[in-house]
């Protein structure tokens, strides 16, 4: 029988040793494990935990249960997520609604983020120390928060505006500058979607902006210093023992704001300052005007004569400079100068000869209506319209008043006579639009009576009411036009000096649509009884002009007019 080999492995007291004393690596390993299990143990129940002290929005909800957090945020945090909160837009304020820019608040989120394994040691101790931070989890619906970023955009953008100073009626008034501002929408959503809070107020929102030239700051120390200097007080400027002052309200008048190198700056118009000056001032021009009057029934000239004035150039900056003295003076000169109107202007206004002359009977047995035609007659006697301007007959009889020389007399008012002061003066505007249109002259504006008077051309009148309806024509020559009127005998006449321009040829079309008077009722006051009977009527007047030199030749003037029939009028209601 073979001996078997010694084997200390295998060998009792080797077996024994080895059962009686574990290794090193093992016990170690086993500790950790055991320390692992517990670790992480006890961060799976801390985790569970909703911290203590935890607050959402300001509802604190630490300690919770599960259920009992998701109760308390959506009866206190839900409606406080659904409140509009403050954007700043360049600090702008603006208000945004959660529910349209798509932000609300997800509870079950909310409370698994704040139940979630954690096993950060630091968060464990902040949740254990009370000192952990809760946020709640906002759902961002994208296209909602694009549109209402959009519209805050449209509200918030601005194109920079450099600020203004304005003057009027001796004050100055500062308008800021503005900021231009562009919303950088993309980058605002993103802001909102990563760090919008439930009550969070004041997001100032990203965007580019552009500044003015000129700060506001800058602006408002120009207008404290400068600006209120220059309205402090009157300026006089002298010339030898000669002197006159410059009113703060025109020195405002003549003033405007003028930047110059990106810095605030004002600027003094120096005509205006010569017309505040030199107005019934000893300043004022010596030289004279030509002027163009009626002697002896005809234009005669009055030679100009040369004088001198007070020179217009650099004003504004004297007077500017003054406003920043204590003495608030200026020096000035006087220089030789013509008149504004000389001879030669009025020599060229060709102011010559008769071109058109017109008359119409009055009722000589209504003495208050000839007060009232030759009142108005003396007012447009001598007026001079210039090439290319307008002859308003309202402006140059006005205002028609008591206190201006007119008297109450009869007028037709929406086809039933009636009085009023001024009656009889549409026989003035009959006069001067016949000879307007056999001059030639562009027709502004002119309306006919309502019903045709006999005395007048049918087609060819016009009526006048302050107010409302006016005559006007255009002189429409290369030469000026001077009026003439007056009241002789039975009739009123006009007549036009000028250097003859247009040729003028007219054709009526007589009368047509006649239309039979009836009875009409008037229950005003001031009613006035007619016997009626001339019939109404519709007429056509065509006007034709050519130059006098058949250089020129004007479309056919076409004017229709449908005249109503004169009623028989009976004061009082219909039976």
């Amino acid at each position: 029988m073979q001996t078997p080999s010694p084997d200390s492995s295998s060998s009792p007291a080797a077996r024994n040793g080895s059962k009686g004393k574990a290794k090193p690596w093992i016990i170690t390993g086993s500790c950790v494990v055991a320390a692992a299990a517990l670790y992480f143990g006890g961060a799976a129940f801390v985790s569970a935990q909703i911290p203590a002290n935890t607050s959402i929005a300001g509802v604190n909800i630490g300690s919770m249960s599960q259920d009992e957090a998701r109760v308390a945020l959506s009866e206190s945090v839900a409606p406080l997520a659904a409140e509009p909160f403050e954007v700043l837009v360049n600090s702008k304020s603006y208000k945004l609604d959660p529910a349209k820019a798509g932000l609300t608040l997800n509870i079950d989120d909310t409370v698994a983020d704040l139940t979630g394994y954690e096993a950060n040691p630091a968060d464990l101790i902040d949740r254990l120390s009370g000192k952990y931070t809760a946020t709640a989890s906002v759902d961002v619906d994208k296209e909602k928060l694009d549109t209402e970023l959009q519209a805050l955009a449209e509200k918030a953008n601005a194109e920079v505006t450099e600020g203004e100073i304005t003057f009027a009626s001796g004050k100055a008034k500062l308008v800021a500058p503005v900021d231009g501002v562009s919303l950088k929408q993309d980058e605002a959503a993103n802001l909102l979607s990563e760090e919008w809070r439930i009550g969070a107020e004041g997001i100032e929102l990203p965007s580019d902006v552009t500044k003015p030239k000129i700060s506001p700051d800058a602006l408002k120390a120009f207008y404290d210093d400068q600006v209120k200097s220059l309205l402090a007080g009157k300026v006089t400027l002298t010339s030898d023992q000669k002197k006159v002052d410059i009113s703060v309200d025109s020195i405002a008048a003549a003033a405007s704001y003028t930047p110059k190198d990106d810095a605030p700056a004002i600027t003094l118009d120096d005509k205006k300052l010569f017309e505040a000056a030199t107005k019934n001032s000893e300043l004022s021009s010596t030289a004279k005007n030509a002027r163009i009057t009626l002697a002896n029934g005809k234009p005669t000239i009055t030679k100009s004569v040369a004088g001198v004035a007070l020179e217009t150039k650099g004003l504004g900056a004297k007077v500017l400079a003054a406003t920043e003295t204590k003495e608030r003076t200026a020096k000035v000169v006087l220089t030789a100068s013509e008149a504004d109107f000389t001879t030669e202007d009025a020599k060229k206004l060709g102011i010559k000869e008769e071109i058109v002359e017109f008359s119409t009977p009055y009722p000589t047995n209504d003495t208050v209506r000839t007060k009232n035609l030759r009142a108005g007659s003396e007012r447009i006697n001598g007026t001079v319209v210039e090439p290319g301007e307008n002859f308003s007959l309202l402006e140059a009889l006005g205002p028609i008043t008591v206190a201006n020389g007119y008297f109450g007399s009869g007028v037709v008012v929406d086809g039933f006579s009636s009085e009023a002061v001024g009656g009889g003066l549409s026989q003035i505007s009959t006069q001067l639009y016949n000879v307007g249109f056999l001059g030639g002259f562009d027709d502004v504006t002119h309306k006919p009576h309502s019903r045709w008077f006999e005395r007048y051309p049918a087609g060819r009148e016009a009526t006048l009411w302050e107010g409302s309806v006016d005559m006007i024509w255009k002189n429409n020559s290369p030469y000026g036009v001077m009026i003439q009127a007056w009241v002789s005998g039975d009739r009123v006449h006009t007549r036009l000096w000028s250097t003859k321009y247009w040729k003028v040829s007219q054709k009526s079309s007589g009368k047509y649509n006649q239309t039979n008077p009836e009875t009409k009722y008037n229950t005003a006051k001031d009613c006035v009884s007619e016997s009626g009977g001339q019939k109404g009527f519709t007429i056509d007047i065509t006007r034709n002009r050519v130059t006098v030199d058949g250089s020129k030749t004007l479309p056919p003037d076409v004017k229709s007019w449908t005249y109503q029939p004169w009623h028989k009028v009976v004061c009082g209601e219909k039976p």
